[in-house]
C-alpha cells in the first residue's frame, strides 16, 4: 500500500485512471483533487492521499456522472460534507424519478401499442402535419425528421400533396413520442414499430423497456458503489482515506 507522504508523479495517477497526464492536472484545477503542493523546482507532488481522491471521483463518476461527482468532491474539499451528501441524495431523488416514469410510460406505451389504429383515436380523419403536432404537442420538425427516416409514412393528399395521417399514422407518431421522451434511441423505436405493423406484437416494446430498467439498476450500482467510496474517503472507514494536503479531516467534515 502507497505510504500517505510518498511522492506521486502525475503520470503515476494518469495511468491508474487511465487519461492523460493533462486530465489530471485538469482534475487537481478542477477541485476533483484536493489542493497539491508543489516542490521548490514547481513540480506537483501528489502522494497516495490524491490517489485515493481519484479513485472515489472515478468511483462517483461511473454513477453519478461527471459533472455531479465533480460537484460533490469540490464540496468535501471545501469541507461542505451537507452539500456533498445533498447532491447525492438529489442523484439517488432523479434515478427514483426515472423510475416511476419508466413505469408509468410502460404502461401508457403497452395501452397504445395494443389499441386497434381506428379512427375513434384521432380527433378527426386525414389530420395534416400541424394538427398531429399540435395534438402530440410535438413540432412538425420533429414529425418530418422521423418520416425521413422511415419511421413515420403518412399518406399524401392527391390534390395538394400534403400529408394525411391516419389513425396507424397517428398510433405510430403517439408511440415514437414516448419512446422519445423516455430517451429510447432511434434504431430501437423502428424495430417496436416494425414488430407491430408486421405482427402486432408488443414483445420488442416490452424488451425495450426491460433493457431501460436494467440500465437505471446497473446506474444504481454505480451509484451505491460510488457512495461507498465516498462514505470511507470522508470519514476515514479505512486508513488514511482522508487526503492530508488541503482535503477536510473526518472532524471537519463532521463538524
Amino acid at each position: 500500500m502507497d505510504r500517505e507522504g510518498e511522492g506521486l508523479r502525475p503520470i503515476d495517477l494518469a495511468r491508474l485512471a487511465g487519461v492523460s497526464t493533462q486530465q489530471i492536472r485538469n482534475y487537481a484545477d478542477a477541485g476533483v483533487l484536493p489542493p497539491v503542493p508543489r516542490t521548490p523546482a514547481g513540480y506537483r507532488r501528489f502522494d497516495a492521499g490524491h490517489r485515493r481522491a481519484l479513485v472515489t471521483y472515478r468511483a462517483l463518476e461511473r454513477g453519478y456522472g461527471w459533472d455531479t461527482a465533480r460537484a460533490v468532491m469540490r464540496a468535501v474539499h471545501a469541507g461542505d460534507l451537507p452539500l456533498a451528501l445533498a447532491l447525492v441524495d438529489a442523484a439517488h431523488a432523479a434515478l427514483h424519478g426515472q423510475r416511476l416514469s419508466l413505469r408509468a410510460a410502460g404502461e401508457a406505451l403497452e395501452a397504445v401499442a395494443v389499441q386497434p389504429p381506428d379512427a375513434s383515436a384521432a380527433p378527426r380523419p386525414g389530420m395534416r402535419i400541424g394538427e398531429v403536432a399540435a395534438y402530440l404537442g410535438v413540432r412538425a420538425s420533429a414529425l418530418r425528421v422521423w418520416e425521413s427516416i422511415g419511421l413515420l409514412a403518412p399518406g399524401r393528399d392527391p390534390g395538394t400533396g400534403y400529408r394525411r395521417f391516419g389513425p396507424s399514422d397517428l398510433r405510430d407518431a403517439r408511440m415514437i413520442h414516448m419512446l422519445r421522451q423516455g430517451r429510447y434511441p432511434l434504431p430501437q423505436i423502428r424495430l417496436i414499430l416494425e414488430g407491430l405493423r408486421r405482427t402486432g406484437s408488443s414483445d420488442a416494446l416490452r424488451m425495450a423497456i426491460a433493457q431501460r430498467q436494467a440500465e437505471l439498476t446497473r446506474r444504481a450500482t454505480a451509484m451505491l458503489e460510488g457512495s461507498s467510496h465516498l462514505h470511507h474517503y470522508t470519514t476515514g472507514g479505512e486508513p488514511g482515506l482522508v487526503p492530508r494536503h488541503g482535503g477536510a479531516s473526518a472532524a471537519s467534515l463532521g463538524a
